[in-house]
């Protein structure tokens, strides 16, 4: 079984070339990182919104190429209500661009946790991960995912997820997460700033749902860097305000990154 794209034509571009075309141009207005980060943290709104916060994050990962192997991708489901952590029984993801196969090998190392279920409901609909999947493909050419919808879970247990999965140089973890959602342009300025200063900080405590909606795994990130000396950036703070919206009820987005 292959899991069709589901968003293709409505989040991002679903012509394969104008797809590939409008990455590119996301990626290649940032320099690329000279040390290939172990983590970011990128958004996964519409490409028109959040696309260009989500290159800054991924224009990290271009010296990659040929280096990662494996790609752990979690995020919220946002509209499947699951407890714990969800895997794919699919063979592949599918994109415009292609099927990106599964690591079912790698998938066996958490599948015995108590948290840890096979959800394709979940995974179906879900466009949190599903948008990030052409920037890896080009970013990074042949490649296996781990990909992870999240529910209601505890810090310690994403981060055990996250630990069982940490792989070498190989593998790259990917949290999806947007920042606040519908605040005035101001408040959602002041309020990323603030959720922006906690990762940096790896202060997982001090971030709530109403800050990112991908707190969940988020925290389990930040709780598992903390532990592992990480050592995170802030690489772009913008909202839909910024890039393709209006400034009454904005959405925020940011690009972080988490060197070992």
């Amino acid at each position: 079984m292959i899991r069709p794209a589901a968003v293709a034509g409505i989040f991002y571009p679903e012509d394969a070339a104008e797809l590939r075309r409008t990455v590119a141009a996301y990626v290649d207005a940032n320099i690329p990182a000279e040390v290939v980060p172990k983590a970011i943290v990128a958004p996964h709104a519409g490409y028109r919104y959040s696309g260009s916060v989500a290159g800054t994050a991924y224009a990290q990962i271009v010296k990659g190429r040929g280096i990662i192997k494996r790609v752990v991708l979690i995020g919220p489901s946002h509209r499947v209500h699951l407890s714990g952590l969800g895997l794919s029984s699919a063979e592949g993801f599918a994109s415009p661009l292609g099927v990106v196969p599964l690591d079912h090998d790698a998938a066996k190392s958490i599948r015995d946790l108590p948290y840890v279920s096979v959800n394709d409901a979940a995974h179906a609909p879900e466009h949190g991960l599903e948008v990030h999947l052409p920037f890896l493909q080009i970013l990074l050419g042949e490649f296996k995912l781990v990909p992870l919808v999240c529910g209601e879970a505890q810090d310690d247990e994403t981060a055990g997820a996250l630990a069982a999965l940490w792989g070498g140089t190989e593998t790259l973890i990917v949290i999806s997460s947007d920042l606040s959602h519908f605040l005035d342009y101001e408040s959602a300025r002041r309020m990323d700033a603030k959720t922006a200063r906690s990762i940096e900080t790896l202060k997982p405590e001090e971030i709530e749902s109403k800050q990112a909606c991908g707190y969940i795994p988020l925290r389990g990130l930040l709780s598992l860097a903390r532990q592992k000396k990480l050592q995170p950036r802030v690489l772009d703070l913008r909202n839909s305000g910024d890039t393709a919206g209006p400034r009454d009820c904005v959405v925020g987005y940011g690009a972080f990154s988490f060197d070992e």
